[in-house]
């Protein structure tokens, strides 16, 4: 059941670095709960509940605010429901024109096949950073 669970991971992350709409949704449960990192720059709306909630608060406005913005997964752990991913956060800032390079890691909760649940954990202080300064401020 891990390595399923793991599959279940790499599916999404998959569909999230081609821009597939559609199957990210389907991937989540309709009562995922998604929380975003505390004092994330998206986590305003902590927790999400259901995947429009997750599409509207998070998704899309990534999508919106960041140039060639990824979450690349550079490993993943699996232990019953749970997979652990641990990887990089990269993009660009649209309104400063910042670029981000943090490390995060990931807490899924899976069950039947579909994410039921997400912990994210990053470098909080980098993005607001990234999104706050000019660019001649950060250097």
């Amino acid at each position: 059941m891990p390595q399923d669970n793991i599959e279940t991971v790499k599916a999404l992350y998959a569909g999230l670095a081609r821009g597939d709409v559609p199957f990210v949704m389907g991937a989540m449960d309709p009562q995922i709960e998604w929380r975003e990192a505390e004092n994330f720059i998206y986590a305003d709306g902590n927790p999400y509940i259901g995947p429009q909630a997750v599409l509207d608060g998070v998704l899309a406005r990534i999508g919106g605010e960041w140039d060639g913005f990824s979450a690349a997964a550079e490993e993943m752990i699996g232990s019953g429901n749970t997979v652990i991913s641990r990887g990089r956060y990269r993009g660009t800032y649209k309104a400063t024109g910042n670029r981000v390079d943090a490390q995060f890691v990931h807490v899924f909760q899976v069950k039947n096949g579909k994410i039921v649940g997400f912990q994210q954990y990053t470098d909080t202080a980098q993005f607001r950073d990234v999104v706050t300064r000019s660019a001649s401020a950060l250097g």
